[in-house]
């Protein structure tokens, strides 16, 4: 997180950006239309081609940074104790090495200021190598999801992966998509965090995950999966969070949208990529349908499900 002199409510560092650089605007505003031309390059051969979509980079508030605390302070511990068992040369945190010089990190480093080149973290650095393993984890931000504490559940899920992607040095995409906001802007992505240009900020954005409009997810699947292809780690994973059936205007629902689904899970696989379904509502069944039992995952149980999902991801580290 970027130090402030600004202090704010109870303390909190106020966060401008307006105060940025403008080499770091330009930077962030290149790098989001980096995400745009991809995302509509991975859908350019697909029923999706003549989809209006726009990929956000969502800001955060001083509020979001103090719900990421709080989440995280009650996460911490079980995710840590996962990542110690996943990987096991990993020592108590006080004993684990900083990795200095950083973009981001848990640790800010004063005296690399001095240096002008933004690398002014250190993480916590386990002494082993990083697993050959990729996460993109895509999260159904549907209207739907409000409902039955499902939103809820699956922002800390996607908090608990991210704590823990970064515990192991796993590149990690989380991504969130609705369907359907408007007639110029028929699929919203939002990028909350990237591993082409991983910062500290990302954990704040994932506390802009909410409950919007529809859904098209065979889209959404296609954007994170390209992203993944080009990736040289062995697995590659991308993961669903979703409580129902694909549904967005004007005709994708039914057999159309389970088609689509079922063939972009087919082609990506022979590409490399490994799909699971994290099914979190009423439509378990029809999830398990378009993904098969192989790739499905029965996530009835919501305040067992953020814990159930990184002990998940931690099967796939070799």
């Amino acid at each position: 997180m970027r130090e402030s002199t600004d202090m704010g409510e109870n303390a909190m560092p106020s966060y401008h950006p307006e105060s940025e650089k403008k080499e770091v605007v330009d930077a962030r505003r290149a790098f989001r239309k980096q995400l745009n031309q991809q995302a509509r390059q991975a859908v350019s051969d697909s029923i999706h081609q003549h989809i209006k979509q726009i990929v956000h980079r969502p800001d955060y508030t001083n509020d979001q940074i103090r719900e990421y605390e709080q989440l995280r302070r009650e996460m911490k511990q079980i995710v840590y104790e996962i990542a110690r068992k996943t990987a096991p040369l990993l020592k108590h945190e006080e004993s684990i090495i900083n990795a200095k010089r950083k973009y981001y990190g848990t640790k800010f480093q004063a005296e690399t200021v001095v240096f002008q080149d933004f690398k002014y973290f250190a993480r916590k650095k386990p002494p082993t190598e990083a697993p050959s393993l990729v996460v993109a984890l895509r999260v159904d931000e549907s209207a739907s999801m409000a409902a039955f504490g499902r939103l809820e559940s699956a922002k800390r899920a996607a908090l608990a992966v991210y704590e823990f992607c970064l515990l192991l040095d796993i590149p990690l995409l989380i991504y969130g998509d609705t369907a359907d906001v408007s007639k110029l802007e028929q699929m919203s992505i939002y990028s909350y965090t990237d591993f082409e240009q991983s910062s500290p900020e990302d954990a704040y954005r994932l506390m802009n995950i909410q409950a919007r409009s529809n859904n098209r997810d065979g889209m959404a699947l296609r954007v994170l999966s390209e992203r993944l292809v080009a990736c040289p780690q062995q697995t590659k994973l991308v993961i669903s969070i979703s409580d129902g059936q694909p549904k967005a205007m004007p005709d994708y629902t039914g057999n159309k949208a389970t088609a689509d689904m079922q063939n972009t899970i087919t082609y990506y696989e022979r590409k490399g990529i490994t799909f699971l379904a994290a099914a979190i509502g009423q439509d378990k069944e029809i999830i398990q349908h378009i993904y098969g039992a192989e790739r499905f995952l029965d996530m009835t149980d919501l305040q067992r499900f953020p814990t159930q999902l990184v002990r998940m991801i931690a099967r796939y580290i070799r």
